[in-house]
């Protein structure tokens, strides 16, 4: 296929994908805005579709990569999850308004049913191949060759599973799924048979990535580090989410939650993105030994946030718990004091934070930065010309580490004037 056909082609799918999008949010509008009392009990909450919105990254940046890079099966991968998370919001809300509206559309069981399946290549793309494949669209080695094809096996089965198991779909009221096969136990027993074995999948890919990363070369580090440093703000973000959403004994994305938590799992969704933009970053290459600086400032920054919130929210109680216990009632100027406290440490700790830091994490960078500190200390007391001559190629070998480091000075005649005399 020629570059162009590929560009056409990429991009096609990419609008499909938003094609897809806008019209569940046509469909969901119309159901919202004019609903039927007799639902048959289907109910979809009013934020169903915010958790596809993150995923339009994918099909975006997948295009991108495809149409710049079409022999780089990375991109494609992107284009297909994007496609399948838009196809798979389109489903659920087409599904939920043939069912509420009889006879508005046709299929509408049909496309549910196939919905039930569709979240096992869509995550499992993410996290299999995407890993493995990733930055430069080849295996690690030949020895990877049988994980990718178990990764293969094990989402082809356990969506096959998935398809044929009975039982309700979601948010139509107990409609059955209509590929489900009623009276076949094994189904339901070999789906929960390799569904562990996904994750075990999304594992060895993961640890494929920290193989190529040891071997890799300067180029390929820095596209590895954009990948990982994207994952892991995913995971981070959700494991936060989802604790905070144990503890509270609530689910995702429903309508009772508090709200402050509704917010933190669209922002745990919202975070997806980020792996999308960095596979277009590493890529392409664009802006890509930036990420040192990002990575650094996540850092600093993670840390001196959580930091400065609960000194802040600790000075507010204590303050408060004094005004209470002095005047016997709470006053504003616990939250004044708490917060002009927190502007006036909030320079102190950032520098306390990035020293710490450079110091743990950068330590090359922070002793480079030590030892020009010294010289320019010793360049202002310094009159002897030959031993400073000295202390900068011992600066320079140290700070920027050459293969060679020679001093050449002009004669004295330079300096009255005249040429100066080469050695």
């Amino acid at each position: 296929m020629s570059a162009r056909a590929s560009a056409r082609l990429a991009w096609s799918l990419c609008g499909l994908s938003l094609v897809l999008f806008s019209a569940a949010v046509v469909l969901f509008a119309s159901a919202r805005l004019a609903p039927v009392p007799d639902s048959r009990g289907a109910h979809l909450p009013v934020g169903a579709l915010l958790p596809y919105v993150p995923f339009l990254a994918f099909p975006v940046v997948g295009a991108l990569v495809a149409s710049r890079r079409p022999e780089n099966p990375v991109g494609w991968i992107c284009l297909a999850v994007g496609l399948l998370w838009m196809f798979s919001g389109f489903t659920d809300v087409y599904g939920f308004y043939g069912v509420t509206r009889p006879g508005s559309v046709p299929f509408p069981i049909v496309l549910a049913g196939i919905n039930n399946f569709l979240w096992v290549p869509s995550v499992g793309l993410i996290g299999t191949y995407l890993l493995l494949l990733f930055p430069d669209g080849a295996l690690p080695s030949r020895r990877w060759r049988p994980l990718a094809w178990l990764c293969g096996a094990v989402l082809v089965s356990e969506s096959v599973g998935s398809m044929l198991s009975p039982g309700p779909l979601a948010h139509l009221g107990g409609v059955q799924n209509p590929f489900g096969l009623e009276g076949a136990p094994w189904v339901e027993i070999a789906g929960n048979a390799v569904l562990p074995l996904l994750p075990l999948c999304m594992l060895a890919s993961a640890l494929s990535l920290v193989m190529r990363y040891r071997r890799a070369g300067g180029e390929q580090r820095e596209q590895i580090k954009w990948i990982a440093t994207s994952a892991l703000t995913v995971v981070v973000v959700y494991m936060v989410t989802l604790g905070l959403s144990l503890l509270s004994w609530t689910d995702w994305f429903v309508e009772g939650n508090p709200p402050w938590l509704i917010l933190l799992q669209y922002a745990a969704g919202t975070s997806l993105t980020a792996i999308p933009i960095a596979v277009g970053f590493a890529v392409l290459k664009y802006r890509l030994y930036e990420i040192d600086i990002l990575i650094n400032r996540a850092l600093v920054y993670a840390p001196l946030t959580i930091s400065l919130i609960a000194l802040y929210l600790g000075a507010i109680v204590l303050l408060q718990g004094a005004f209470v216990a002095l005047t016997g009632e709470k006053s504003t100027l616990a939250v004044v004091a708490s917060t002009l406290a927190i502007a006036a440490l909030f320079n102190p700790f950032r520098r306390g934070v990035q020293s710490l830091v450079d110091r743990r994490f950068y330590r090359r960078k922070y002793d480079a930065a030590k030892t020009l500190e010294a010289f320019s200390a010793r360049l202002r007391d310094e009159t002897d010309l030959e031993a400073l001559g000295g202390e900068l190629v011992g600066v320079v070998r140290g700070t920027m580490q050459p293969a060679h480091v020679s001093l050449w000075l002009a004669p004295e005649a330079a300096h009255k004037g005249e040429p100066p005399q080469h050695p």
